[in-house]
């Protein structure tokens, strides 16, 4: 199970997901088409395209890549690291982290964007952010954005073979 909480632990997106593997950048999950996912208690919202995410090991960041036609090619969550629970990795028992609301995204076309500096600004207060996680979550982003506008580490291609795994119906 891949589940992201808010700050305090409140329910954010979560859905099923299958282990492919592990490489230097981190933990590899497939979400293929027709995976369901929910936002919190909200309504189930189906996935038409495969989706493929990277959990490092010791990073404050999770990555999605899209599958085509999705217009969107790369999603990268600001996040706490992510954390393990109820197993082993090779189980896939639950992955967890919070999301810190900040985003960045690269779509099919090019265009690259950091997405939920408001929601950021106004979660810091609502929901009392430390200093030092606002000030990780804001290099992280910042890293984020030249790593991922500029193809390198595991956004040069990486998610590649783990995607044509991941694109299957479940």
């Amino acid at each position: 199970m891949v589940v992201y909480r808010k700050y305090g632990g409140a329910l954010h997106w979560h859905h099923r997901g299958t282990l492919l593997g592990e490489d230097e950048h981190g933990v590899w999950v497939a979400a293929p088409p027709g995976t369901v996912a929910r936002k919190g208690d909200g309504p189930p919202v189906t996935w038409e395209t495969a989706i493929v995410m990277l959990f490092p090991r010791d990073a404050w960041w999770t990555a999605s890549f899209h599958a085509r036609p999705h217009r969107t090619d790369v999603y990268v969550d600001v996040t706490t690291v992510p954390e393990w629970r109820d197993g082993d990795v090779a189980e896939l028992a639950e992955v967890t982290m919070v999301d810190l609301d900040l985003d960045v995204i690269r779509m099919r076309d090019g265009r690259l964007f950091l997405d939920d500096e408001d929601e950021f600004a106004e979660h810091q207060v609502l929901l009392g952010y430390p200093a030092e996680v606002v000030a990780r979550a804001e290099e992280t982003a910042a890293m984020l954005m030249t790593a991922v506008g500029s193809r390198q580490g595991p956004f040069g291609g990486a998610h590649e073979p783990w995607l044509a795994l991941a694109d299957r119906p479940g």
